[in-house]
């Protein structure tokens, strides 16, 4: 099928709230070298998505303005260069942008396919997730079988992601979350602890569950949970941050993490080279597609909405009720 040369997407007609995601009509791009244009099925909404509808998360120089950083589809156009990919073929990818709409580029190399036992609309669920858990816990942190994981946020969709993913590899998973629904569905995804940071301390819990701390902590809170993870730490842990939904500046005292031999890092994925980013896309499809083969991880879809009420989806995301990932479906 030949794509048309204009399609519907989502826009940010200006900063501010969800109300300022309008449908608009853009031309259909088309692919560069080592590029494939792909007819979305389903994009997932993320959290860098409301920053960059807020206007805290610009898109990068040469990228569309247009919000979505993961989508499945199938192929419909390939770029000079391209080999692993033919039109028909069924895929789920990472983009630097251009998700909300109803075709999308995006790298090759940053396309896998659609996992065993995952319908085409779900697998969108799954790109931006994985590659930030498997590159920031298993590669970054060095996280391995048996070592105990802090997971803050756990019923979004990295922590979602996270305590399925790491305990099919033999992590012991804590979380924080703030329900006791939200704990339970924590819990019944495989983690030992889920947290209601409402009425515990998960730095006692910590301490009380490990008998010598925590080795992995994956924030996505900053602010003053940056301290308080210090002190759930054991000796030589590494704290890895993602996100900083309760501010990045706070005051700390940094002699824990000297004395404790810590390492405190971060990333962001969608600034990251291509070269990165392909080798992350390769461990995920060779580490985690198997254990979604195997019905050791599967995506948790909380919420489907049309593409044209993307706004509804991201008021969703800012009241903190979902649990798993929200996704936008073209029909």
């Amino acid at each position: 099928m030949t794509p048309p040369t204009s399609q519907t997407c989502i826009e940010i007609s200006q900063p501010g709230g969800p109300e300022v995601l309008q449908p608009t009509t853009r031309d259909v791009p088309q692919p560069a070298v080592h590029q494939v244009l792909i007819q979305i099925a389903a994009a997932g909404i993320n959290r860098p998505d409301v920053f960059q509808r807020m206007g805290f998360y610009p898109a990068p120089p040469g990228v569309t303005d247009i919000p979505g950083l993961e989508v499945s589809g199938s192929v419909v156009t390939v770029g000079a260069g391209v080999e692993d990919w033919a039109v028909g073929d069924q895929v789920c990818a990472l983009l630097a942008g251009g998700g909300y709409g109803e075709y999308a580029l995006a790298e090759a190399a940053l396309c896998l396919p659609i996992p065993e036992g995952v319908n085409l609309v779900d697998a969108a669920a799954l790109p931006e997730t994985c590659f930030t858990v498997w590159h920031n816990l298993f590669e970054r942190a060095a996280l391995k079988a048996g070592e105990w994981l802090l997971v803050h946020g756990g019923s979004s969709g990295i922590g979602t992601t996270a305590i399925q993913m790491a305990s099919a590899m033999g992590v012991n998973v804590i979380v924080t979350a703030g329900s006791d629904e939200k704990c339970s569905a924590c819990e019944a995804l495989g983690a030992v602890k889920a947290v209601n940071y409402n009425n515990e301390d998960f730095v006692e819990v910590c301490k009380q569950l490990t008998h010598g701390g925590i080795n992995v902590v994956l924030d996505m809170i900053g602010g003053d949970y940056m301290q308080r993870n210090f002190s759930a730490c054991a000796p030589q842990a590494r704290i890895v941050s993602i996100a900083f939904l309760r501010g990045s500046n706070t005051q700390l005292d940094l002699m824990p993490l000297m004395l404790k031999q810590l390492v405190l890092t971060g990333s962001t994925l969608r600034s990251q080279p291509l070269e990165n980013k392909a080798r992350i896309a390769a461990g995920v499809e060779s580490t985690v597609w198997p254990l979604i083969a195997e019905g050791k991880f599967r995506p948790v879809i909380h919420s489907r909405f049309p593409l044209a009420e993307a706004s509804k989806g991201h008021a969703l995301m800012e009241s903190n009720q979902h649990i798993g990932k929200i996704l936008l479906v073209n029909k």
